[in-house]
């Protein structure tokens, strides 16, 4: 069966049922909240277990996964940006993220928790039914590979929030679910088994970007690789982590390239490019609803001061002056990450002008996260601004890439992965590498992309006190219990007594 979907608007009706199910689409587009499908039906029809697998792709959508609730606990627990907003709006959540005092009350880790473990749950019902199936081997695999990437995902992230969680690999019951097995924490290395299983298994059975059965906005065999390679870096091996990454940059997993402007990358016209290898997906649907709530919104300028204007958004997540010291003289890069407010107005890409200083409440946004309402689609709903979420990109698998080089003493491989980023953000080429100068890059080049803090923990084992320094640079302590947040009173709470707190947060 011929999976390509040839236009943006079949992914996002396929993709439109996230909360009510209503799209704008014809009937057999119209996919359900996962658990309205029959999954035994799925079992030997194709199209449902299509359906079934998108339902699983829908769970990207719901509540705050991707939100704001993901913005507080990535942006702005790093050092890449302050609470932003008016001083005392939401700190008992976003201040206390900011500043690394939360505890096991704050709301906003229970939102993270809960709903990255429905992905992981929507997977496990879509796979019970596909591995059972009788549909065509490849096909089945196919669809099997794409929902094992998507676990694989969800798992990273949980094991980078929260480290060592309960480990479901399989559909459970209520009884099992409050059980003593379900509940413990696995050990890290335990769970990165599970991912590292996942992502093989896509590895082997996905199809390559552009390819038959490939559709844009779904997993294919690059995006596996290149999330394969980017575990591996983090568990330090770094012989697979270059191996991976070199078979995305060489193209044996897919076509990808770096694109010219950097700045379009983060515009309507860059989603899905040829750098992207897996986004979150968004569109417009009849109930105007297809997109991530309040992603763009809570990151949008707010007004402030002598107020008078309608202002775009909530004001979180602003770039800090850490990030704006890490620049180079002449980096285009940090004009397209860094919403800068001028004294006398200052006009967006678009057109749109933001009054001066003194009606703005924060001196700087993120413009990655800026979705035009002028220019680009949406459907008049601030809070569900179609903006895609850029999870893995080919620049930061060059940066993997040259990393793991480095550590194999190959400089010339790293040397030319920092020089490939450098025509576009308007710098010239480097003559040599250290580690140092490769995090550097990385920081830059991903800078507001809600990947920051895990990179800086990732480092910090590499080079400990790293993380210190760099959240003394930017004005906050950081200590060691900071290297996971708190799992959430909460869930310990429905635990009874088997979910261990993480150590410092008791």
């Amino acid at each position: 069966m011929n999976l390509i979907l040839k236009h943006k608007h079949i992914w996002c009706c396929l993709l439109t049922a996230v909360l009510t199910g209503i799209t704008s689409c014809d009937s057999y587009l119209d996919v359900k909240p996962q658990g309205q499908i029959d999954q035994e039906a799925s079992a030997l029809d194709p199209a449902t277990a299509q359906k079934l697998v998108i339902g699983v792709y829908n769970t990207m959508w719901e509540g705050d996964m991707h939100g704001f609730a993901f913005v507080q606990m990535t942006n702005i627990a790093s050092d890449d940006a302050d609470k932003g907003s008016s001083t005392g709006d939401d700190m008992p959540n976003s201040g206390a993220l900011d500043n690394l005092t939360m505890d096991a009350s704050v709301g906003t880790l229970n939102n993270i928790w809960r709903l990255f473990f429905l992905g992981v749950s929507r997977a496990n019902q879509a796979l019970s039914s596909l591995e059972g199936s009788t549909l065509d081997e490849t096909l089945k695999n196919q669809l099997m590979g794409e929902v094992r990437f998507l676990r694989a995902y969800f798992y990273f992230e949980l094991v980078r929030f929260f480290g060592g969680v309960p480990l479901i690999d399989k559909v459970i019951t209520p009884q099992e679910a409050n059980s003593a097995t379900y509940q413990t924490k696995a050990t890290e290395d335990a769970v990165y088994g599970l991912i590292i299983s996942d992502l093989e298994y896509g590895v082997t059975n996905l199809a390559i970007k552009g390819g038959p059965n490939s559709a844009v906005g779904r997993a294919t065999k690059g995006a596996a690789a290149g999330m394969l390679a980017k575990v591996m870096l983090y568990r330090q091996n770094w012989q697979r982590a270059f191996s991976l990454s070199d078979s995305v940059i060489t193209q044996k997993v897919g076509a990808y390239g770096l694109a010219d402007n950097y700045f379009e990358i983060f515009r309507e016209e860059g989603a899905n490019n040829e750098e992207s290898l897996f986004e979150v997906q968004t569109g417009i649907n009849s109930a105007c609803e297809a997109a991530i709530a309040n992603f763009a919104e809570c990151q949008a300028p707010r007004a402030g001061g002598k107020f008078g204007w309608a202002d775009l958004g909530w004001g979180f997540g602003t770039p800090s002056q850490s990030l704006l010291n890490e620049y180079d003289d002449g980096d285009l890069r940090e004009a397209a990450t860094v919403m800068t407010i001028n004294p006398n107005g200052t006009f967006l890409f678009d057109g749109f002008r933001i009054p001066s200083r003194d009606s703005v409440e924060n001196d700087r946004y993120n413009y990655k996260s800026y979705h035009s309402q002028i220019d680009e689609s949406n459907c008049g709903n601030r809070g569900r601004l179609p903006k895609n979420l850029r999870i893995l990109r080919l620049a930061e698998v060059h940066l993997i890439h040259a990393e793991a080089a480095l550590a194999l003493n190959n400089s010339g491989a790293a040397i030319a992965d920092i020089n490939a980023l450098h025509p576009r953000a308007g710098l010239g080429p480097v003559g040599s590498v250290t580690r140092e100068s490769i995090w550097h890059e990385k920081r830059v080049e991903m800078a507001m992309e809600y990947d920051r803090f895990f990179d800086l923990i990732r480092q910090d084992k590499l080079q400990p006190g790293r993380a210190a320094a760099a959240f003394t640079a930017h004005g906050k302590t950081f200590n060691a219990r900071n290297r996971v947040f708190p799992i959430p009173q909460r869930q310990i709470d429905l635990g009874g007594g088997n979910l261990v707190q993480n150590d410092g947060y008791n």
